[in-house]
C-alpha cells in the first residue's frame, strides 16, 4: 500500500503496506492507551488463563501490523505470560524499533518475553502468519483493509479456535468539540466528514477498504462463526486546551482537509476555509476533538462440557 502520509494520518492507521511516520505513532499511543478498553483487555487475559485443555507452552501472540509495537507495549504486561509474540509489518525499521523495545518488558508474570519479528506484508492470511498463536491482535488497521481479507482473516483463526482482541478500528466519525466538551458541527464539517469517509473507502492494498464500516464487518464476521463477540466504543476525546490536543489535532485535520480534497479538488476554497477556520480554534484553546474508535473481543464458542 503506498497511500500518501496525509491518507495515513485521516485514517489513523498505518497501511498494511506502506512505511508510516515513527513520530505519528509515538505522538498517538498515550491517546491509544486512554482510549482502549481495559476491560475487553482483562476479558482476553482471563480467556488466555483459562485456555481449553490447559497450556504447557508460552501464549503465542500475532500482532498484525505491529507499527512500532504500542500494541505489545501496552499488551505484554497485562496479559499472563510466558509469551511469544510473532510481530507483523512491511517496515523493516518499526519492525525493528517494536522488537528493540521489546526487550525490556515483562508479563504479567515477570518474566521476558520471546520476541519473532515477521516483515511481510499481511496478504495473503496463511499458515507462515497465522500458525502457533492462541490470540490474535492487530491496532488502527481495519479501517484499511476490505471485507474479502477480513473474511480470510476470520476462516484462519475459526479454523485453528484462536481469540482475537482488535483495538482502536476508527468508526468514520468524528467532530469538535466546545469548550464545555459538547459535540459541535456546522455545514462546513458535515461537508469535510462525508468527503473523507468516501475517501476512506479507496483501495489501500488489500482491496476496497472497509473504512468506517470496518467495526460493523468484524462484529458480523465473527459473530456470523458462532465466537462469543463484544464490542467497547473506544473514542479519542481531547478536550479545548488540553495540553496534549494541538500535537495530534493540527496532523488530523490536515490529514481530513487532504483526504478531502484528494476526492474532490473542485471544493478547495471551502476546504481551505475550513482547515483555516478550525485549526484557529484549536490553537485559541476554544476547541477539542473527538474521533470514534471500537474495540473488538472475540472468543471461540465454548465446547461440549463448557470448555
Amino acid at each position: 500500500m503506498n497511500a500518501p502520509e496525509s491518507d495515513r494520518l485521516a485514517a489513523g492507521a498505518p497501511s498494511p503496506r506502506e512505511r508510516f511516520s515513527p513520530d505519528w505513532l509515538s505522538r498517538r499511543e498515550w491517546l491509544d492507551a486512554r482510549s482502549r478498553s481495559h476491560r475487553l483487555t482483562g476479558r482476553a487475559a482471563d480467556w488466555l488463563a483459562a485456555r481449553p485443555g490447559g497450556h504447557g507452552g508460552p501464549y503465542g501472540i500475532v500482532d498484525l501490523g505491529c507499527g512500532s509495537g504500542s500494541n505489545l507495549r501496552f499488551l505484554a504486561p497485562r496479559l499472563p505470560g510466558p509469551q511469544r509474540w510473532r510481530l507483523v509489518d512491511h517496515d523493516p525499521s518499526l519492525l525493528a524499533l517494536a522488537r528493540r523495545q521489546g526487550a525490556t518488558l515483562r508479563d504479567a508474570i515477570g518474566e521476558r518475553l520471546v520476541i519473532e519479528a515477521c516483515c511481510r506484508d499481511l496478504s495473503p492470511v496463511d499458515d507462515a502468519l497465522m500458525a502457533d498463536a492462541d490470540l490474535v491482535v492487530a491496532s488502527a488497521l481495519f479501517d484499511l483493509v476490505s471485507r474479502s481479507w477480513v473474511e480470510s482473516l476470520v476462516t484462519a483463526c475459526v479454523a485453528r479456535r484462536q481469540a482475537l482482541l482488535f483495538t482502536l478500528s476508527v468508526d468514520g466519525d468524528w467532530a469538535f468539540l466546545d469548550a464545555a466538551g459538547q459535540r459541535i458541527e456546522d455545514e462546513e464539517d458535515i461537508a469535510v466528514r462525508t468527503l473523507f469517509q468516501a475517501h476512506q473507502r479507496r483501495d489501500k492494498g488489500l482491496g476496497p477498504a472497509l473504512g468506517g464500516e470496518a467495526p460493523a464487518v468484524l462484529v458480523a464476521a465473527m459473530a456470523a462463526t458462532g465466537y462469543r463477540v463484544e464490542s467497547a466504543a473506544t473514542p479519542w476525546h481531547l478536550a479545548a486546551g488540553e495540553s496534549e490536543l494541538l500535537p495530534l489535532a493540527e496532523p488530523l485535520v490536515q490529514g481530513w482537509h487532504d483526504a478531502a480534497l484528494a476526492q474532490a479538488p473542485e471544493e478547495q476554497p471551502l476546504l481551505e476555509r475550513w482547515r483555516a477556520s478550525r485549526l484557529d480554534g484549536l490553537a485559541a484553546g476554544e476547541l477539542g476533538l473527538t474521533v470514534g474508535h471500537r474495540d473488538l473481543l472475540a472468543l471461540p464458542p465454548l465446547l461440549p462440557g463448557g470448555a
